[in-house]
């Protein structure tokens, strides 16, 4: 899947073995999960009630435009959390209806 970001710089950090939607990905050390989603998809989410496709707004935190969910049935801000190694996210789904 082509990705909404292209990355052009910093390519030499750990790559951290990710999923997304249940799809292997990858993130490297450093990125917020936005960066890894981005990188990705075309997309940070889709939105609980009207299921548009959602990219986050401000990347800053106070939006509320990129809460996504872990497969545990935590809920993270995309802009503001780092990705890590064995993270399972998902942007569709009960996880973000507060399940």
């Amino acid at each position: 899947m082509s990705g909404q970001f292209q990355r052009l710089a910093e390519t030499n950090r750990p790559r951290l073995a990710i999923t997304i939607d249940g799809e292997p990905a990858e993130a490297l050390a450093g990125d917020t999960v936005l960066t890894a989603l981005l990188a990705h998809t075309r997309r940070v989410r889709i939105a609980e009630f009207g299921g548009e496709p959602r990219a986050g707004f401000c990347l800053m935190g106070a939006c509320q435009d990129c809460w996504v969910g872990l497969a545990d049935g935590r809920r993270l801000r995309a802009c503001t959390s780092f990705a890590e190694a064995g993270m399972a996210l998902e942007t569709t789904g009960m996880t973000l209806r507060g399940r």
